[in-house]
């Protein structure tokens, strides 16, 4: 493994995705324990992506972490796919987590409802449990969650909102082999926010494969730190961590 530190970011690069995963659910684990010694119940977010597979997996081989002791939430969710679409990230994080450890809650979006409705409800849910842990990625755009960079806002009012997402977002899902065409991957989505995720007490952004080669690059080189490239954010935030393997770091000098 290297090391390297961006401002504020530590990003640790791993020679594979197996472990890296594993690196960042080591951390993750120590992370849980250490707060689970300080508080009666944590608050984690969660993103649902293939880059989360090897992170997640690594994580649900701990036995001692004291699950019933944590709320869990999600990041964002597609609208106007069904319920039961595979595609759907309540059902990729129920099929890669949340039906594999005993929860004390799981909060899913549910974009059932209007819009209006349910930001206004998982808004509520956000304030009265303020986020302790994000395990997260970045998009081939630089987006965090599906704030792409034209519509992130690092001064976002809001705590969830719903948003275009851009071509770069959408072949994305493609290229990750979850949607066969690009006509196929919905046009909106609802988003945690920048601000929503940037006031997680710690933040672990798990980014492998090739096609996040030149969003970690920018992420970690460029001058501006701004919603041109939503992830440079993590740069700012005093707890965040982002793991890489050898083909996503591999356009580092």
């Amino acid at each position: 493994m290297k090391t390297a530190v961006k401002d504020n970011l530590t990003v640790k690069i791993y020679p594979t995705r197996v472990e890296m995963g594993q690196g960042a659910a080591a951390d993750i684990h120590n992370c849980i324990v250490k707060l689970l010694a300080e508080k009666d119940e944590i608050n984690m977010i969660f993103a649902a992506a293939p880059s989360q597979n090897d992170t997640l997996a690594a994580l649900l081989t701990y036995t001692d972490i004291e699950w019933n002791r944590i709320n869990a939430f999600h990041m964002d969710e597609y609208i106007g796919l069904p319920a039961d679409a595979p595609q759907r990230f309540g059902n990729y994080l129920r099929d890669h987590i949340f039906a594999h450890a005993p929860f004390k809650s799981v909060n899913y979006i549910d974009c059932s409802s209007t819009k209006e409705a349910e930001c206004a409800r998982y808004t509520e849910l956000l304030k009265k449990y303020p986020t302790d842990i994000v395990c997260m990625g970045i998009g081939e755009n630089g987006h965090i969650a599906f704030n792409d960079p034209g519509v992130a806002d690092f001064n976002d009012p809001a705590t969830i909102k719903a948003v275009p997402l851009d071509d770069v977002c959408r072949q994305q899902q493609v290229n990750d082999g979850c949607f066969e065409k690009f006509e196929d991957v919905p046009t909106h989505a609802l988003t945690l926010t920048v601000p929503t995720l940037f006031k997680g007490g710690y933040l672990f952004c798990s980014v492998p494969a090739p096609t996040k080669a030149a969003a970690v690059k920018e992420t970690l080189t460029t001058d501006l730190i701004d919603e041109h490239c939503p992830a440079t954010i993590l740069r700012r935030h005093p707890n965040a961590i982002m793991y890489c393997d050898a083909d996503s770091a591999s356009l580092l000098a």
